[in-house]
């Protein structure tokens, strides 16, 4: 038998394949829930998922396979710059190995190995390292297609606010509007839970012209020639130093505030089964010292990062060095440091990740305040207090916000499902990774439809008594009494 063609026709043989594929599983099932109608007299979507990166696709798909199909997927960027793989990530290639999964829905046909080989075939996907960014995007949009996905780009969700049953959704982009839906799904990945952490000791009065952070849009084209210091000794610090010298840096310096770099990513063997399921069926405490654990363990740059960096002979490494305090110095920035030696550099990278705190996402503004966070449901031992994660969500089973108080009524906030990184503390690595993506969206569309079945009941329980095909009727025993 001879091999699949490669190539266009290699793909337009797989998208076939996928349709028969999808075709014998019965999927995506017949649309179930309930219509309902929003307070101006138009349907009601049943989930709106904010956000059509991995994370918003994954979960799109997961719910329509349900039956969940009164959906729509809205994204603020343009088509083909959802997430971070073309945009922030600068990282060449992406750091999990290119056999995962990933957000496949469980479906061979869908993963990326076989869209890759049907196009570069065995060969190709053999000869493949790890997967770059660009090609890992195209197939993001690729799946999105290949499923039908209703996403709607160039279209933001500015506020969500409760009424009623439903919530009331205002979005922004060509057609300003308030668009009502049943539940919320924010698939907006690792700044979705409170935006980028700006250490107190930088000045705000740094940007825009002498500062940014990591996820910004930076014009390292500016930085030619240039000194650039940078905050931070994590990967996307790495990542950013190494796009500067490429770009032409005169020298970049890094500054660390631990003496050496974490040596383990303690991350990567927890990347199982085992931990993607039972994560949840801990207790409090034993997942918050274990959090604890693995938040102080922190991960290390990916040795290719380190490579592509060190390769540079202007690039310096300080560690034991935190920065007490940045700020403007005519056109350069000022960086203090513990010893009380002052540096100066034009521009300043600041890799220092991201918060999660609610108060700070602004579509969330109507609600935060009464969503249960860790610092409301678990106190720690003293020796394990970390105020930072206190701040983060405490999340249902289905990645829904839960009132401070267990016993005041769960809605509306049942309605909101965190499926970004906000939910780290309370699902671990099923809302932001590559290796658990899948079991996060099966948590995530089994729980909402039991939710929606379970708000729907009298609707079903009508459905069941008008359902009346007669089984009988070609037998001696069929009778139109019922």
């Amino acid at each position: 038998m001879s091999p699949a063609p490669a190539g266009r026709d290699g793909l337009a043989a797989h998208e076939a394949a996928i349709a028969r594929d999808l075709s014998l599983l019965n999927l995506p099932a017949a649309n179930w829930p309930a219509s309902v109608s929003g307070p101006d007299g138009a349907p009601a979507l049943d989930v709106l998922v904010v956000g059509a990166g991995m994370l918003g696709i994954a979960a799109a798909a997961a719910l329509s396979f349900k039956g969940i199909r009164n959906l729509q997927v809205l994204d603020r960027a343009p088509f083909g710059r959802e997430g971070p793989w073309v945009t922030f990530a600068r990282m060449e290639t992406l750091r999990s190995p290119k056999h995962l999964t990933g957000p496949a829905a469980g479906i061979p046909s869908l993963t990326f190995r076989a869209w890759y080989e049907a196009q570069h075939g065995r060969a190709g996907w053999e000869a493949l390292g790890k997967i770059p960014n660009s090609v890992w995007q195209d197939y993001l949009t690729w799946l999105r297609r290949a499923l039908a996905l209703p996403v709607r780009n160039g279209v933001g969700v500015d506020r969500v606010t409760p009424a009623g049953d439903l919530l009331a959704v205002q979005i922004s982009g060509a057609e300003p509007a308030t668009i009502h839906a049943r539940h919320v799904v924010f698939a907006t990945g690792r700044a979705g839970g409170g935006g980028a952490n700006i250490p107190a000791v930088v000045d705000p009065g740094l940007w825009p012209d002498l500062a940014a952070h990591t996820s910004a849009d930076i014009d390292f084209g500016r930085l030619k020639g240039r000194e650039v210091a940078v905050l931070g000794g994590g990967a996307s610090a790495w990542d950013n130093a190494a796009t500067a010298l490429e770009a032409g840096a005169a020298r970049v310096d890094m500054f660390v505030r631990r003496h050496a770099l974490p040596q383990v990513n303690k991350g990567r063997g927890s990347a199982y089964p085992g931990f993607f399921l039972g994560w949840e069926a801990l207790g409090d405490a034993e997942r918050w010292a274990l959090m604890v654990y693995l938040e102080d363990a922190q991960a290390p740059p990916p040795h290719e990062t380190v490579h592509r960096t060190i390769r540079h002979d202007d690039f310096g490494i300080h560690f034991g060095s935190p920065i007490t305090g940045a700020r403007r110095d005519g056109t350069r920035v000022r960086l203090a440091t513990p010893d009380g030696s002052v540096r100066h550099a034009d521009f300043l990278i600041v890799g220092t990740g991201f918060r999660v705190d609610l108060a700070s996402v602004p579509e969330l503004a109507e609600v935060a305040e009464g969503a249960a966070t860790w610092g409301d449901r678990y106190r720690p031992p003293a020796h394990l207090i970390r105020p930072d994660l206190s701040l983060y969500p405490y999340l249902g089973s289905a990645f829904e916000l839960l009132p401070k108080d267990p016993a005041s009524p769960g809605e509306p906030l049942s309605r909101i499902h965190l499926f970004n990184y906000a939910a780290h503390a309370s699902h671990r690595q099923l809302s932001g990774d590559v290796p658990g993506v899948d079991v996060g969206a099966e948590k995530l569309s089994v729980g909402i439809g039991r939710a929606l079945f379970r708000e729907d009941i009298a609707h079903h329980r009508r459905l069941i008594e008008d359902f009346a095909e007669p089984e009988l009727e070609s037998t001696p025993f069929f009778t139109l009494e019922r």
